[in-house]
């Protein structure tokens, strides 16, 4: 039988950690080496984890704690700007240790992979520094990018969030009270995901965040005018040829709802409703922001890097 590959968690003890452990739980070829979380020192993964069986404790690590365990690959899941030093120390110990970032601080870092494989899979060339999309990012994009040759001006995107997309740090975008019968918008110019895909897909996007009182899911609604007309069959012809042969996008008739994409790991991406005279159409994309705009994707993401068929551990 070959070695499983090591692999540690930075940042462990939020919503996107305890999807990522119970997805290495699921992985033929990983073994969770170490999993870091200040708050939980000492305490079981499997008290806090119904995916995770086993003795394995949360540890306290600093970057170098982190760096000297030596593991095959790290993920960090750790809030913007908070990556640097660990990255610092894993490249001073072992720099052929594939580390997979979730945080924005190396998305426009041309050293890094940008991996969202349904779109860079190609561009991968055995890179072991990789960046995670942005959740929001990861929808607008795959919403985007089948029109991308074919549009008049900048996509207008609404994105709506659950609250687990505030992480788990006390705030008013993830306080159940304020949200209660409540949409919050926040942030709705220069967001950082509004220059992220504005970058990826090179040309200026334009995105209007909100924050909805439910848990997970994204809603990305993107209006999108065309630079001549096309009728919704040819519309619909791109996105189905595009994502053909992609697992986890479904290019369906209606406009998807985000309670029927929670807890999938995949996208749903439909609507495809065109204005009078056919030179504007709505396109409509739901994903977990957990799952395909988090973990999911990591996992895609290490399986790429560490040789494994792309979904393993990945239901789909």
């Amino acid at each position: 039988m070959t070695q499983k590959k090591t692999i540690g968690i930075v940042g462990a003890r939020g919503h996107t950690g305890s999807e990522l452990i119970r997805l290495v739980a699921a992985h033929p070829g990983l073994e969770l080496a170490f999993v870091s979380s200040r708050e939980l020192d000492g305490q079981r993964v499997a008290d806090h984890n119904d995916g995770w069986q086993g003795e394995l404790r949360f540890e306290n690590l600093d970057a170098d704690a982190v760096a000297a365990k030596g593991a095959d690959a790290v993920i960090l899941a750790l809030p913007n700007g908070k990556g640097a030093l660990f990255v610092a120390a894993i490249d001073a110990a072992k720099p052929d240790t594939v580390i997979v970032d979730l945080s924005a601080d190396y998305r426009f870092d041309a050293g890094w992979y940008y991996g969202l494989p349904e779109l860079t899979r190609s561009r991968y060339a055995g890179q072991r520094r990789i960046s995670n999309p942005g959740c929001y990012a990861t929808a607008m994009q795959l919403a985007i990018a089948p029109l991308a040759g074919h549009l008049a001006g900048p996509p207008q995107c609404f994105g709506v969030s659950g609250y687990s997309g505030a992480g788990t740090t006390p705030s008013d975008k993830n306080n159940v009270a304020l949200l209660a019968d409540n949409l919050m918008p926040y942030a709705l110019t220069d967001h950082i995901h509004e220059r992220e895909v504005s970058k990826q897909l090179a040309m200026p996007v334009e995105f209007m965040p909100h924050v909805a009182p439910h848990f997970r899911g994204i809603t990305m609604t993107v209006n999108l005018w065309l630079s001549a007309p096309m009728s919704r069959d040819a519309v619909k012809a791109l996105y189905e040829t595009r994502y053909a042969g992609e697992p986890l996008i479904e290019v369906i008739d209606e406009a998807p709802w985000v309670s029927r994409i929670a807890g999938r790991h995949g996208v749903q991406t439909g609507a495809f409703t065109m204005a009078p005279g056919n030179g504007r159409v709505v396109v409509v994309s739901t994903l977990d922001n957990l799952l395909k705009g988090a973990a999911t994707q990591a996992m895609q993401n290490l399986n790429l890097a560490l040789g494994f068929d792309e979904l393993t551990s990945i239901p789909h």
